[in-house]
């Protein structure tokens, strides 16, 4: 079961018409390996929900599912409240995609898959996929082979936005891109957040950048959804503990002076202890605070980066 934090923005209930996205209890295998298991969510429209984990944790197998390109094994996924394997069609005018891998016919130039995709879409705006364009240094009359793989992403992310979709599915849009192409990219969201608040599912390995935009975060670890909650939330949970002892059980490997948290990667350092912690509060650090023996002791804020590696394992690396 995940760990939940407050699903309807602003603190008021939501209902059917406000949900954009949905899993509910979607398993998906592969013959006897089982890429995801039991995993539910919803996703409010208007919001930007980053579903995070280290590489073959399911995420990819879920948007698959969640755009109606496969089959989940059981559960369901739904899009503006439609089961999408069964109403894919009338669902994906509405939805603009990155996929993992830019995708193309090789020999047609960008301005020709952009002529072709406008006519799959009641709105298109040939001004901002043109001007996009330009602005990411896409030749207009190059075919897609020709492309870096950063331009082929570009080009991708231009043809999503293009159509001004309600909802943008964005699976790993920066993977590949120089630094000045990630920027770009994120700039560009954020214009499209600001101008039209659309509703945003994004996986990402680069943590900064979607720590700038998610306000939803779905972490998954082993097929599993083990947390789901507000950034705001968990930023305001999550806290580096750092504190000396002049005595006690900490002495022994017991650690008892942390029993007031949910304490976890507890390590010893120099010159004292250090731990995660998932619960923090003002008044259970200021117990913790008097407890006899601890003595220097502080709370510091995490990263989205640094509370993900805490909770999907140590080595990051590019494996996140």
């Amino acid at each position: 079961m995940a760990e939940s934090g407050a699903s309807a923005q602003g603190g008021g209930e939501m209902t059917a018409d406000d949900i954009v996205v949905a899993a509910e209890d979607l398993t998906v295998r592969y013959g006897r390996t089982t890429a995801c298991e039991h995993v539910s969510f919803e996703i409010p429209r208007g919001s930007v929900y980053a579903l995070l984990g280290r590489n073959g944790a399911g995420k990819s197998s879920l948007v698959r599912c969640l755009l109606g390109h496969q089959k989940p094994w059981s559960g369901a996924a739904f899009l503006f409240g439609e089961n999408v394997w069964k109403n894919r069609s009338r669902a994906m005018h509405r939805v603009g995609v990155v996929p993992e891998e830019p995708d193309a016919p090789p020999e047609m130039t960008a301005r020709q898959i952009g002529a072709f995709c406008s006519r799959l879409y009641p709105f298109w705006s040939h001004p901002s996929f043109d001007a996009r364009l330009e602005r990411f240094g896409i030749p207009p009359d190059l075919a897609f082979r020709n492309l870096s793989k950063g331009q082929r992403g570009m080009l991708l992310f231009a043809l999503a936005l293009a159509p001004k979709p309600e909802l943008l599915v964005l699976d790993d849009p920066t993977l590949g891109l120089d630094v000045v192409a990630r920027k770009s990219t994120y700039e560009d969201l954020v214009g499209d957040l600001a101008d039209r608040s659309p509703t945003v599912m994004i996986t990402s390995h680069d943590l900064t950048g979607i720590e700038g935009i998610a306000d939803q975060i779905g972490i998954l670890k082993e097929g599993r959804l083990v947390l789901t909650a507000s950034l705001e939330e968990l930023k305001a949970r999550y806290r580096k503990l750092r504190y000396q002892v002049q005595n006690g059980s900490s002495q022994d490997g017991r650690f008892a002076e942390l029993e007031h948290f949910k304490a976890t990667h507890i390590r010893r350092g120099s010159p004292g202890i250090e731990a995660v912690i998932s619960d923090y509060e003002v008044s259970k650090f200021d117990r913790f605070h008097s407890t006899g023996g601890v003595c220097n002791a502080e709370a510091s804020p995490m990263s989205l980066e640094e509370i993900v590696i805490a909770i999907v394992g140590e080595e990051m690396g590019d494996a996140l």
